[in-house]
């Protein structure tokens, strides 16, 4: 084993290091903006945001914007 074949390893072990590390941080984003931004849902948030990555990625986006959105103060009516 020379030395070009040490380096591609190392090469290829960082590469996958980095994306497992960017799936990790994409996954657990939208979890951690609800909580901080106080949402009702922060654990259904988190959840979705886990399942959409983990089934395809189409709908994260979408779990993203959930996150930032919150439920209106409803109005007391008066009579």
């Amino acid at each position: 084993m020379n030395v070009i074949d040490i380096f591609a390893w190392i090469v290829l072990v960082v590469l996958v290091g980095t994306l497992v590390a960017v799936f990790v941080a994409l996954g657990t984003m939208p979890g951690r903006i609800a909580r901080k931004r106080g949402h009702p849902w922060p654990e259904a948030v988190a959840v979705g945001s886990w399942a959409t990555l983990i089934c395809g990625f189409v709908l994260w986006p979408l779990v993203l914007i959930w996150a930032y959105v919150d439920v209106p103060a409803r109005r007391e009516t008066s009579p």
